[in-house]
């Protein structure tokens, strides 16, 4: 059970994969979890990394593929997971494609979201993140309890750097020439599924499950 959930920034890749880990059971991998604590923790990872994410731009295949790489090893994920935020290169996919072949392993599927830039641009300026967990909020379609504080865990909510004006215009460049490439590598192996973002959550999870169906049987 080892799936890959692409997307561009903002479309809601981060609260899919959480609700199909848990459903199917499996670990929810995110590389932008895993970067935000390693820059608040400010480990030589995060340094690097800090500067770069700020930017909106994408950290080095060596450095993200290694920190995956590490995950990936660990006992928990024997069974699958679901990766969320990488492979965003094709750099990154074939080497996460040869780091499983080593092991006798694949990649069974790859869902893309679909989400249209203007939908895109109105989630990114009204998400807000939990400074303590890391929990994603939108101001009009899953607002907190309580403005400003984090429901799990009553953190801080603040808005990312990179949610901002000219680096969300980056990032979508970014996307756009680096990450859309690997819609047709996953498609030339007949893994990659096409779902809609956009809709109520309850809706697009139903759609992701829906999508995962066949690997899974």
């Amino acid at each position: 059970m080892r799936i890959v959930l692409l997307g561009p920034p903002g479309a809601g890749k981060g609260t899919q994969a959480a609700r199909l880990a848990e459903t199917l059971g499996v670990p929810h991998i995110s590389t932008g979890d895993m970067l935000r604590e390693a820059v608040r923790d400010q480990t030589e990872v995060g340094k690097r990394a800090e500067g770069i994410m700020k930017r909106g731009d994408l950290l080095p295949d060596a450095l993200i593929s290694e920190l995956v790489a590490g995950r990936l090893a660990r006992q928990d994920c024997e069974r699958g997971y679901v990766l969320d935020g990488y492979p965003r290169t094709l750099e990154q996919a074939r080497f996460l494609e040869e780091f499983l072949d080593r092991s006798g392993t694949s990649i069974r599927v790859a869902v893309n979201l679909e989400v249209g830039e203007e939908e895109i641009l109105s989630r990114l300026d009204k998400r807000r993140t939990c400074r303590g967990c890391g929990a994603a909020y939108h101001l009009d379609s899953s607002p907190p309890r309580l403005p400003g504080r984090c429901d799990r865990c009553d953190g801080e909510l603040y808005q990312r750097t990179d949610d901002l004006g000219s680096a969300i215009s980056r990032r979508l460049e970014v996307y756009q020439a680096q990450t859309e490439p690997l819609i047709r590598f996953y498609d030339d192996r007949r893994l990659m599924h096409k779902v809609s973002g956009s809709g109520p959550v309850e809706e697009v999870a139903a759609r992701v499950l829906a999508a995962t169906a066949g690997a899974r049987s």
